[in-house]
């Protein structure tokens, strides 16, 4: 098992990264950056509207309001039905939509917060983003 970073002094810390004290050149960071990919987590795959529409009858209460609308069917209420039916689309219709409007703004939200670090590179300090840091990379706090 390999010894924690932080236990390590700051000339091992480098070493193992393959950086000097100044930082990794522009080239580097670019070769590491293609090798690891950009610093930021990965998200899943979206949901599409139908899909968020079809999970809103996965609820035990829409199931309960669900059977309930069958029971009346069967008995030959025909307005009961109409209505419990009507009032579980609109239900489903409205949480989609809310849903929908709550993702757009966690978007929103996630646009206007882009994050920087400074960092050394080739001995310049500078300001990047975050998403460009990179393994060996030294972020000055």
């Amino acid at each position: 098992m390999t010894e924690a970073y932080y236990r390590k002094t700051a000339q091992q810390a480098l070493d193992a990264q393959q950086a000097g004290p100044g930082g990794l050149t522009d080239q580097e960071a670019a070769k590491r950056r293609e090798q690891y990919g950009p610093n930021k987590l990965s998200e899943g795959k979206k949901k599409s509207a139908i899909q968020i529409f079809a999970e809103q009858f996965k609820d035990l209460l829409v199931i309960i309001l669900i059977i309930a609308a069958v029971i009346s069917a069967l008995s030959e209420n025909v307005e009961s039905t109409i209505v419990i039916f009507a009032v579980l689309i609109l239900n489903a219709i409205l949480g989609t939509v809310q849903y929908l409007k709550a993702e757009k703004s966690l978007e929103s939200l996630k646009a206007m917060s882009s994050p920087t670090a400074k960092v050394l590179r080739g001995g310049v300090r500078v300001e990047i983003p975050s998403a460009d840091v990179v393994p060996g990379d030294i972020v000055l706090l």
